[in-house]
């Protein structure tokens, strides 16, 4: 196989160094490249949409918890692009497939890294966004880790956020009595009860988290799901029922700083208050991600569930998007569409 015309040149974002405390711009590089033919088994994929989460941040770190990116080479993450030159019969031209070769233009991928994907059942915004690893956290965290009871106070941070807005919304589905979300702004806020249909929405701004959750939740708290760390994690200590359950599934405040974030100073409650706290790695889950998909793509088509996008257009504007992420721009699911 060949190209009908000269080989393009594909933009890449490469990390350039590794931050030490704030991500910036500087960090990374643009180079353009020669595309190669695919050989027997590969496939050529032009990316249209690409996923930017929170662990990319942590993977730009030398001592990240997995294998950490490579200083001169593009980060990874989950992308969806379409095939325009293929050595693999049957995924032909024009396939869109899911792969994990983000922050580039074009890459070649042999079969096995490659999945296709029916963008008629599910666009790509929803297949990287609640139906991706994000609405998939969500998912083991309620029904595997720690899961929903019937009747449940529940309790999700960064709840505007790619996988607390699914939390908050698909903990409701599994029968919680009362949905409580904490985010930043008013507009945010807003959107919790409006469009996520959270019960309450707090404003953590204000400086009042633990006052806000105890006049939320005065009995207290029978489920939180942790994703910001620090002070949020001690105020769900503060806020948990004697017997309550904590999954601590994310510390987004601790990503994009020099120092680690202190542990909370009451810790203890976890002893005096009989709790139960689980931490989640979504890798361990991804053999759910069929039962989720199932589960997710009839409840997206009636609005049950309701998935939000800030979308960034053009792969040169992707480090730009991941700091945005980070600061907690974001309303759902970040997203940079190439083709824009």
């Amino acid at each position: 196989m060949s190209f009908s015309s000269p080989r393009p040149d594909g933009l890449e974002v490469r990390l350039r160094a590794r931050p030490v405390g704030e991500l910036r711009p500087e960090h990374f590089e643009f180079v353009h490249t020669k595309v190669r033919e695919p050989g027997a088994g590969e496939v050529l994929v032009r990316n249209t949409w690409m996923s930017v989460d929170p662990f990319m941040r942590e993977w730009m770190d030398e001592d990240a918890y997995a294998p950490p990116f490579l200083l001169g080479e593009p980060p990874a993450g989950s992308t969806i692009g379409a095939v325009v030159a293929s050595g693999v019969p049957e995924l032909p031209v024009g396939t869109a497939v899911l792969h994990f070769a983000g922050w580039r233009e074009y890459a070649v991928l042999a079969r096995d890294e490659v999945t296709a994907v029916d963008l008629a059942v599910a666009p790509a915004e929803t297949r990287l966004g609640a139906l991706g690893s994000t609405g998939l956290t969500a998912y083991a965290t309620l029904t595997r880790l720690l899961p929903v009871r019937a009747g449940d106070v529940v309790y999700v941070s960064a709840a505007a956020g790619a996988t607390g807005s699914i939390a908050g919304q698909l903990a409701r589905h599994l029968g919680a009595a009362t949905v409580i979300g904490s985010t930043e702004g008013a507009a945010k806020t807003r959107a919790l009860t409006e469009e996520f249909g959270f019960d309450v929405g707090i404003d953590h701004t204000r400086g009042r988290l633990r006052e806000d959750l105890a006049e939320a939740a005065p009995d207290g708290i029978d489920l939180t799901v942790e994703l910001v760390g620090g002070a949020h994690l001690a105020a769900a200590l503060d806020a948990a029922r004697i017997g309550g359950r904590i999954a601590v599934v994310g510390a987004i405040a601790g990503y994009d700083t020099a120092d680690p974030l202190p542990g909370p100073a009451n810790i203890f409650a976890v002893a005096t208050k009989e709790l139960t706290v689980r931490g989640l790695a979504v890798t361990s889950y991804f053999h759910l991600a069929r039962e989720w998909t199932e589960l997710a793509l009839p409840l997206l088509a009636d609005g049950t569930l309701r998935s939000r996008h800030t979308v960034v257009e053009g792969l040169h504007r992707a480090p730009e998007a991941l700091i945005a992420l980070l600061r907690g721009d974001n309303l759902g699911k970040m997203l940079v569409r190439l083709d824009g």
